[in-house]
């Protein structure tokens, strides 16, 4: 770093994001994106709005929210559109976190979440996993915190029931509970119908990973008003004009397909069932996933050489380092042809073993 950087940051360890190599030479399986192009209704209407890019997009989003609170089932004061669900994630720990009501998240979960607490100056808790890397609710009761949950998980894949996080937010009603749904559409049971009572919830989910579209960055978030009135105060002290013109367009024509997606939902939940099937025929263990992608471990073969063997044969997967977690690997789900590809080279890389 220079020596001028803030000594504010000095400590401050990055979020790592999955490789995204600059050639497509890979089978990539790393990033938990779709492996299907966005809709067709969504290029269409991203074409027709391409003249108006000489002009500032519309801040408050309206058409866009009215269509993602019909999806939704809420009203349109209860949405708050973002940059990515990151972005509604750090608005969160920036209006609701403090040295008076500190984070708590698991110690198994989305990498950013200890990333937004040291940026913001926030102190946080690390909550272990249990033994099957499952929540203990019993942690979460009363803890005076605003707590963090991905649900389904990542990296685990494994979903919490409504009825156990409605526990959490009960035993915890002078604090919020954020729910992350990055990946609720595969299999997972949303959280939106509670919102209407409980104050202290807010529900994030993404267009990143069921809806195709990763590259446009768009999150939003479900709340009462109350909370979604803080949360644009965060955001019109930062970025007003925080979505383009061209990915609420992209949103729109998606939201106008419902039938593509829930096509390519129930395509990827076949083909993750039949990729855990094979993986478990060569010995794998695999956890029970809700989400895109499966976390799995082989007894004889190591996670890291496993993720460094697939890349070097043109297969990319997600590892991670972290003591209690570097024996497994997390797979995205592709197509039945990508998942053949990884299952085969598998298989051609450790017949003798398997």
């Amino acid at each position: 770093m220079s020596r001028f950087f803030t000594s504010r940051y000095a400590g401050l360890t990055p979020y790592t994001p999955g490789e995204q190599p600059n050639r497509m030479e890979y089978v990539k399986l790393n990033t938990n994106e779709s492996p299907f192009p966005p809709s067709k209704a969504a290029e269409e209407y991203t074409a027709k709005f391409t003249r108006a890019l000489n002009l500032y997009p519309d801040p408050e989003c309206r058409e866009l929210a009215a269509a993602v609170a019909k999806m939704c089932g809420v009203e349109a004061k209860n949405i708050l559109l973002t940059n990515g669900s990151d972005e509604i994630l750090n608005f969160a720990f920036m209006a609701f976190c403090d040295e008076d009501h500190p984070a708590a998240f698991a110690d198994l979960t989305y990498g950013f979440y200890p990333v937004f607490a040291q940026l913001n100056r926030i102190p946080y808790e690390e909550i272990p996993l249990d033994e099957n890397f499952c929540i203990r609710v019993e942690d979460y009761l009363g803890i005076g915190k605003t707590i963090f949950i991905a649900n389904p998980n990542a990296p685990t894949g494994i979903c919490l029931e409504r009825s156990k996080i409605e526990q959490i937010l009960q035993a915890n009603p002078n604090n919020v509970v954020v729910v992350d749904e990055a990946y609720v559409d595969f299999g997972g049971e949303s959280c939106i119908p509670l919102i209407g009572r409980y104050s202290n919830l807010l529900v994030t989910q993404t267009f990143s990973k069921s809806r195709s579209m990763a590259g446009a960055r768009l999150g939003f978030g479900i709340a009462c008003e109350e909370l979604i009135r803080d949360l644009n105060t965060i955001k019109y002290s930062t970025n007003p004009y925080n979505i383009n013109s061209l990915t609420m367009a992209a949103a729109l024509g998606t939201l106008s397909d419902p039938d593509y997606t829930q096509r390519n939902c129930r395509t990827v939940m076949e083909n993750r069932a039949y990729t855990a099937g094979e993986l478990q025929k060569m010995g794998f263990e695999v956890l029970p996933s809700s989400t895109n992608f499966v976390f799995a471990k082989h007894a004889k073969i190591s996670g890291a050489e496993l993720y460094q063997r697939l890349k070097e044969n043109g297969v990319l997967i997600r590892h991670f380092t972290k003591e209690r977690i570097a024996e497994y690997n997390r797979i995205t789900i592709g197509t039945r042809e990508q998942m053949d590809t990884l299952l085969e080279t598998i298989r051609r890389l450790y017949g003798g073993i398997l």
